[in-house]
């Protein structure tokens, strides 16, 4: 019966970048998915590279920042390997922030006002924070003794909260990224076994031998459970993950060129992609495998979609999905070796899976291949929740 050096449970984004990376140190690799690969949480996801300190735990900063440091060279492989374009974007992210949002402080240097923005991204309206900042600087000035007028309100605003931010962030097509991965995994010899869900890790002697599915098992003294929302359904060790639910639309834009930037807002968020879509998310939902989108959600999001930019109005809606994100008890990844010699755990990634590909893949590899990984992985360790 074949044997595999590394058996990786679960092909999403996550999955098969690791196995690219493992085949690249020359292991052999099987990965077994319980779908069709690359259609779960990595299929639904936006492709926001957000490695803000607003955004991402403080635990994590290390990790985010280094994963996208990575990612044009990451995305240029795979372009390379695959043939096939990631649609990788580097116009950056313009954010409005909610007015109390910890952090603000710290990116007060990329803070821009409601008149540069008009240059910036000519189609933006008003933003959805805007009345909140109103009614904070209107306070501000009164408690203060300030005669409010439109030098000074203008003044205390940008001065307050800078109004918006202009970060230097990335986006990518996950869709076209995952496609890009399975087809350079493939390209690299990496095994697959589609639609045969694993229900349990095998171990022999207190060591891991390999895996079973609902049809049959594979051999291998090295396992990794990269199975997402799903990992916490693998035996024989819990793994805290969840599925947490986001519902999203695609809309058309009148033209390609009607957004450059990805938008975020309390409300929405809109990603460009530069073949004229826009994408428009998310919610974030307890709401178990449940997948259904929900019309009112839908119409919400598209509202705060117009609201951003007014010229969306008539743009149509080309497909709305929702998606479930592998959620932590604490809101961290979980990446490591377990008690059992043999099988590791490189999964909950959250809203973080797309930016944490290609630091995942380089650690774990390491990890599995018996080398100090480059970044310290204490805090994701399994062990946390022993």
């Amino acid at each position: 019966m074949k044997t595999w050096d590394v058996i990786v449970i679960g092909g999403g984004v996550i999955g098969l970048s690791l196995a690219i990376e493992l085949r690249k140190g020359g292991a052999s690799v099987l990965v077994v998915e319980r779908g069709e690969p690359g259609r779960e949480a990595s299929h639904a996801a936006g492709g926001m590279l957000v490695d803000s300190p607003l955004e991402t735990a403080p635990a994590l900063q290390e990790l985010a920042m280094a994963s996208a440091r990575m990612y044009p060279e990451f995305a240029h492989e795979l372009e390379v390997e695959s043939g096939m374009k990631v649609d990788l974007r580097d116009y950056g992210t313009i954010l409005f922030p909610h007015i109390e949002q910890d952090g603000i402080t710290e990116l007060r240097a990329a803070a821009v006002s409601l008149a540069d923005l008009a240059e910036i991204e000519p189609a933006l309206g008003t933003p959805s924070n805007q009345e909140e900042l109103e009614m904070k600087v209107s306070i501000y000035l009164k408690e203060a003794g300030i005669d409010s007028n439109p030098d000074t309100f203008a003044e205390v605003s940008t001065a307050y909260l800078g109004t918006a931010f202009c970060l230097k962030e990335r986006s990518v097509d996950p869709r076209a990224l995952t496609a890009a991965a399975l087809k350079t995994a493939k390209h690299r010899g990496v095994d697959f076994s589609s639609g045969d869900p694993v229900t349990a890790v095998n171990i022999t002697d207190s060591h891991v031998t390999g895996v079973t599915t609902t049809k049959t098992s594979f051999l291998s003294a090295k396992v990794v459970n990269c199975a997402g929302a799903w990992s916490s359904q693998v035996g024989p060790h819990a793994i805290p993950t969840r599925p947490v639910k986001g519902q999203m639309l695609c809309l058309a834009m009148p033209s390609r060129t009607l957004l450059k930037h990805v938008i975020r807002s309390p409300k929405a968020y809109l990603i460009p992609r530069s073949d004229g879509r826009l994408l428009v998310g998310a919610t974030v939902e307890e709401a178990g495998f449940d997948k259904r989108t929900v019309p009112e959600t839908i119409q919400r999001l598209h509202k705060a979609a117009i609201e951003l930019v007014p010229q969306l109005a008539g743009a149509r809606i080309l497909e709305d999905w929702a998606g479930l994100r592998p959620g932590t008890p604490d809101a961290l990844p979980i990446l490591g070796a377990t008690s059992v010699p043999g099988y590791f755990v490189a999964t909950g990634h959250f809203r973080d899976g797309i930016l944490l590909a290609p630091v995942t893949a380089r650690v774990m590899a390491a990890m599995i291949e018996g080398r100090k990984p480059d970044y310290d992985l204490s805090a994701f360790s399994p062990a946390r929740f022993a």
